[in-house]
């Protein structure tokens, strides 16, 4: 096979985290799985079916190309949801192909209730509220236009959510303005419902504020991080284990579904006082055995671990010495006996009884896990671990 290094998707550790987020949200909350970002660097071809095996049927994506890639794959019953971007031109695309998507301003919902009416069939939308993120949404101020063009509409739209993000649920520094704007939200909405404009469900959680604010699932939750085995900060893991003191929780529930894999491909010996690789950064103090392995920043591999990485090799932690290249990087294998050419090499999971986690290297180069995971190109074929 063509390549470097893969991926590997563990089945069973994602069905273990769904059955956790579902024990979290309760049974009448319906879940949604975040797969933008490339599924959070997964793959959205190999995780949108596997995660439908798992039980799972809305999908919620960035932007229109990410739908594409999501309708491409998916049962005809599971639905998409665009957050993000959707130009005007693709909105009529989205109309016929019955994907939803967030309106939060009035050029867009203009544009949504043109597209209906040209295709006699009613948009699906979502319709977002600035309650205090300050990025995107319609303002309180804007309120009785909004539900004014929303219920002299109805005929050309289907309302299916009101909704809204919150400015950084994950960290306790935010705990006022998080706050302030669950009321926000609450006022919103129900001064639209009051009016006529009364949708389908209500949804504001993602993975933060569903463990630190549970008065925020509503109807629907917003699951990205937290599915795919990584908590949103190690503050709510703390929050977690905090508002189950009673019940003695110390393990951590969730489990890190992917897996990144490649091999050595070359093995030579650098004599003591020699520098290894570009430049002048790393210098062997004793004769040491290095091996080259074939994947570099150009792979999503960041060059700031250069000196400081670590990857698996015989179940043993060995360092990344000297500069990480684009295509390849070189690491110290004089503790481990045997070692040759093709043998594996772990950059993200488990080997033997040693394990790398993203964020022993993520932290590293104070990235967080969503950073080094939307970094993993495309490219790099992914498999299932059934």
């Amino acid at each position: 096979m063509f390549h470097t290094s893969y991926i590997e998707i563990n089945k069973q550790a994602l069905k273990s985290n769904l059955r956790f987020l579902r024990r979290l949200t309760g049974p009448d909350v319906r879940y949604c799985s975040v797969i933008k970002g490339n599924a959070y660097g997964h793959g959205i071809e190999h995780f949108l079916p596997l995660a439908e095996e798992c039980g799972v049927d809305y999908f919620a994506v960035h932007s229109a190309d990410e739908a594409l890639r999501a309708l491409m794959v998916r049962r005809k019953d599971s639905h998409i949801m665009i957050m993000g971007m959707i130009d005007d031109d693709q909105i009529s695309w989205a109309v016929e192909n019955d994907i939803s998507f967030y309106v939060f301003e009035f050029d867009r919902l203009q544009e949504a209730i043109y597209a209906a009416r040209k295709q006699d069939k009613k948009a699906r939308i979502h319709v977002e509220l600035e309650t205090g993120m300050n990025r995107v949404g319609f303002a309180w101020e804007d309120r009785d236009k909004l539900a004014d063009l929303l219920v002299r509409n109805l005929g050309h739209l289907h309302i299916m959510g009101v909704c809204t993000h919150y400015a950084g649920a994950e960290s306790v520094a935010n705990y006022l303005r998080i706050q302030n704007q669950i009321a926000n939200f609450n006022r919103y909405y129900w001064y639209l419902r009051k009016k006529g404009a009364r949708a389908d469900m209500r949804h504001t959680a993602c993975s933060a504020p569903l463990v630190s604010y549970p008065q925020t699932k509503m109807d629907m939750v917003r699951i990205g991080i937290m599915q795919y085995g990584f908590w949103s900060s190690k503050e709510t893991f703390m929050q977690y284990l905090t508002q189950n003191e009673k019940k003695r929780m110390t393990d951590n529930p969730l489990r890190q579904i992917i897996g990144w894999k490649s091999k050595i491909m070359s093995i030579k010996k650098v004599k003591a006082g020699d520098f290894v690789g570009y430049g002048t950064v790393y210098q062997t103090t004793d004769d040491t055995l290095i091996a080259a392995v074939p994947v570099g920043y150009s792979h999503g591999f960041t060059r700031g671990l250069s000196n400081l990485g670590k990857v698996l090799v015989h179940g043993r932690r060995v360092p990344v010495i000297g500069m990480v290249n684009m295509n390849m990087m070189t690491v110290d294998v004089s503790h481990c006996p045997g070692v040759k050419r093709e043998d594996e090499v772990v950059l993200i999971g488990s080997q033997r009884n040693n394990r790398i986690t993203v964020s022993s290297f993520s932290d590293m180069v104070n990235h967080v896990n969503y950073e080094t995971l939307v970094r993993l190109p495309k490219e790099i074929p992914r498999f299932i671990l059934e």
